[in-house]
């Protein structure tokens, strides 16, 4: 059955970081408010022994998104800050592989899959299927997703569990229109219970 977890399932948080967060740099409305939701997600990959991956803007100080450099976005996760941090109330287990994108300074990359090993270590684990969280809807979480889709991955988008900036609609509904599917928590606790 479509959505269902298995050994061929991954989680992807996508960039819980605190420039991301009420107060940082960049906020994505109430993003804070969804970690209770990705720590159930987490506790529920957990139990079953499946793969958690985490990516995170990784950005040296001079990124060409940032607006000193004619970018669209204030500094915002330049790597080894505070801002560039997981948020302390996101319980990620000591084993999730945390995968950094946005490291080149000349290029922008939204996607978890753009100049980064995911794909790979996804393959490595002979995963099929990856349930999709996090920030922002219309940007990361939209790059991150189509981008998996093109890699032949099955995507799941765990929509109760991402915020976005301005246009989560419209990115969902492209999203759709792509192909990924939309799942929330209590479905998700359905299917793992069959």
């Amino acid at each position: 059955m479509s959505g269902m977890l298995d050994d061929g399932s991954a989680l992807i948080i996508v960039d819980m970081q605190n420039d991301f967060m009420p107060g940082g740099s960049l906020p994505v409305p109430d993003a804070d408010k969804i970690i209770p939701i990705i720590n159930k997600y987490i506790e529920i990959f957990m139990a079953k022994g499946l793969p958690i991956f985490a990516s995170r803007d990784w950005h040296p100080p001079n990124h060409i998104s940032f607006k000193q450099r004619g970018g669209v976005w204030p500094v915002h996760c330049v790597r080894n800050t505070l801002g560039a941090k997981f948020h302390p109330d996101l319980k990620l287990p000591r084993s999730a592989i945390v995968i950094s994108k946005a490291t080149d300074p000349n290029r922008e990359a939204y996607s978890a899959f753009d100049r980064t090993e995911l794909a790979d270590r996804l393959r490595e684990k002979n995963i099929k299927r990856v349930f999709i969280t996090g920030v922002a809807t219309d940007y990361c979480v939209k790059n991150t997703a189509l981008d998996a889709l093109e890699n032949g991955f099955e995507v799941i988008l765990l929509e109760d569990a991402t915020k976005g900036l301005a246009n989560s609609e419209s990115a969902i509904e492209e999203m759709k229109a792509k192909g990924v599917k939309m799942m929330r928590l209590e479905q998700l606790i359905a299917v793992k219970n069959r």
